[in-house]
């Protein structure tokens, strides 16, 4: 964050066209974890956007987030649905068809499909193919998410290939002006969604 503050940098996306915010802390414990909830949750409801946490129901129901997001190795889908009710949002971490259509039988709204790019943010990710999100994305009916390793150099190679949009960390949030880099993408993503 170079110096910055989570809610700093945070806020500077929203206000470049960030439209919705997943928090993932996989190294904090509970308490700092549900803190850095609050304060993200206080911002996305300044700027009225979506507000998921990644693999963590506790903190998400306690800072009344939006919804949970989920991957493949984390609590099984139905399992979330069934925990923070037909109200909330559910996103899956899905790489084949039929990863997507199970999170979808167990109440996904939308899927995370990926990593596209190799990325620096989870290192054990294999990389998909073009062609293999094209297929996640004709055999469903819910938004699909392009996910892992885009960037303002490769976002447009997504083209053509069906996503509601895109997820990005590192192409914002290592950047000196995280709001510029969060305007660049939104126009980058307008092109290809």
């Amino acid at each position: 964050l170079n110096g910055r503050t989570l809610a700093d940098v945070v806020e500077q996306s929203i206000k470049g066209g960030v439209s919705f915010l997943q928090l993932r802390e996989k190294e904090l414990g509970y308490d700092e974890f549900l803190k850095e909830a609050f304060e993200i949750k206080a911002l996305t409801d300044k700027y009225k956007i979506p507000f998921v946490i990644n693999d963590n129901i506790d903190v998400a129901l306690a800072c009344n987030a939006d919804g949970v997001h989920v991957g493949q190795s984390d609590m099984q889908a139905g399992r979330v649905r069934r925990l923070i009710g037909d109200d909330k949002i559910l996103g899956v971490s899905v790489q084949t068809v039929e990863e997507a259509k199970i999170a979808i039988d167990n109440g996904a709204d939308y899927l995370g499909v990926g990593a596209m790019f190799p990325t620096s943010t989870k290192l054990d990710a294999g990389v998909m193919s073009m062609e293999a999100l094209k297929k996640v994305c004709d055999s469903v009916k819910v938004p699909v998410v392009a996910i892992g390793g885009i960037n303002e150099t490769n976002m447009l190679r997504l083209k053509g290939t069906g996503i509601a949009g895109v997820s990005i960390i590192s192409a914002i949030y290592a950047k000196p002006d995280i709001f510029a880099a969060s305007k660049q993408l939104l126009e980058l993503a307008g092109q290809i969604v």
